[in-house]
């Protein structure tokens, strides 16, 4: 590593001196024009790379506008001026420069391969349908901003490696320290490793997905994202609440998105002055009523005489719609209880108000 240093010290103080002379002005107007011709026919030259690469794909399905190839412009057209500079810095500087000129060209590369990947993870985590469509199978919305964001850091840690190696260091001794590192880093970050692999076996598991409808014994709301570390879960008042993962897997969650239907339990008390023939129609007539609706299940539906309750009679009605949509199953609840309302007063059926009756046995004395 200290002879790299010494050789990339030794041919840079070179370089200034070479610079500064002017004695190759000549040779420096030219690489000025090569370079401008690069800079300045950087569009040109990639809209040629893409209509070449679009003749050998299929044209009809790819949109250029709206596609993976418009995140790919801006690293291709630095990647022309890249190899502009370099051809300029090549034609200007004697061969003894070559080390430093390759190895800033490597780089280079590198680097912009690297922003071309990155800019690819981001457009595909972002778009689900081009993932379906790329892999001929749905991947589920929770694991791809865990697995874009494991991508993004094995990509630049091994852009890290390979400029270093590049430049003539030695990463042996790198990669063997970060093992010894790794296992002191694991020692002291227990939690944060557990909350790793907490978040590893929700996306196997798949107990909740992004978008679902959760509650725990602390929190509920809406999931917002996954990470390493922890959950972000948007709480019904707007509020964003970060869980660590291994308190999820720990504990009881209820995922009220996988429901396919959403129930509707309540009770309807009656004066106790209602005829037990009025009570039986009412029992049947609501039962008609949910049976015959387009948006109750009819798997199950329960109207029954349930109690003597201390005041009114007591009908139970447990059913369930066919909808977990919170603002739809409101409007069907509303629905219901309105036509019920109707039902009852057609019948002259008067609904019991919560009251004390008080009897006194001997009269009043005067």
């Amino acid at each position: 590593m200290q002879s790299a240093n010494v050789q990339i010290i030794d041919q840079f103080n070179i370089l200034m001196a070479y610079v500064t002379s002017y004695k190759y002005l000549h040779g420096l107007a030219i690489s000025i024009v090569i370079f401008s011709v690069f800079w300045i026919f950087k569009n040109l030259f990639t809209n040629y790379i893409f209509n070449f690469a679009l003749n050998l794909i299929n044209r009809n399905k790819i949109d250029p506008t709206n596609s993976f190839l418009v995140v790919l412009r801006n690293p291709l057209q630095n990647l022309i001026v890249l190899i502009g500079a370099y051809l300029a810095l090549q034609n200007y500087m004697p061969e003894k420069f070559n080390f430093f000129l390759n190895a800033g060209l490597r780089t280079g590369i590198i680097i912009l391969l690297a922003s071309a990947i990155y800019a690819l993870i981001g457009y595909y985590s972002e778009n689900d349908g081009e993932i379906h469509q790329l892999f001929n199978r749905k991947v589920d919305k929770i694991l791809i901003p865990f697995v874009s964001k494991v991508i993004r850091f094995v990509v630049w840690a091994l852009v890290f490696v390979t400029v270093a190696s590049t430049w003539g260091y030695d990463v042996n001794g790198f990669i063997a320290g970060l093992g010894l590192g790794g296992l002191a880093f694991a020692l002291a970050a227990k939690d944060l490793l557990a909350n790793i692999f907490s978040g590893i076996v929700i996306i196997t598991d798949k107990p909740f997905n992004i978008g679902d409808w959760i509650k725990t014994n602390e929190v509920e709301g809406t999931v917002e994202d996954i990470n390493f570390r922890s959950t972000k879960i948007r709480a019904f008042d707007e509020a964003l609440i970060t869980v660590p993962n291994s308190n999820l897997i720990n504990a009881p969650v209820i995922n009220y998105t996988k429901r396919n239907m959403r129930r509707i339990n309540f009770q309807i008390r009656l004066t106790y002055n209602t005829p037990s023939r009025k009570i039986q129609e009412c029992i049947t007539d609501i039962e008609k009523l949910l049976r015959e609706h387009p948006e109750v299940d009819k798997t199950t539906i329960f109207v029954k005489f349930d109690s003597f309750g201390e005041s009114g009679l007591e009908l139970f009605l447990y059913f369930f719609t066919t909808t977990i949509v919170w603002e739809r199953y409101l409007n069907i609840k509303q629905d219901i209880n309105l036509r019920i309302m109707e039902m009852l007063e057609d019948k002259g059926v008067t609904i019991a108000l919560p009251s004390t009756s008080v009897y006194v046995e001997t009269p009043i004395q005067s």
